[in-house]
């Protein structure tokens, strides 16, 4: 039996993200390309918001991205 876990593969310690709106998360900067880097200083595991409020557990970091507490 193969189970599928969905939420594991969007939540995963990013370098680089996807610019999602005009700013970039707060850590990160934004590299021209539309994405954002944090220069591999640090990874944190970012999930984009879509929107809504971060679901438990989760903070907002701006640019539309929530970071896993």
């Amino acid at each position: 039996m193969v189970v599928c876990d969905l939420q594991a593969s969007t939540a995963r310690a990013q370098r680089v993200v996807k610019k999602l709106t005009s700013e970039c998360p707060m850590g990160y900067i934004d590299t021209a390309n539309g994405k954002c880097s944090a220069l591999g200083l640090m990874t944190y595991t970012l999930r984009p918001a879509m929107g809504d409020e971060c679901p438990p557990g989760w903070s907002s970091i701006g640019g539309d991205y929530c970071r896993r507490d």
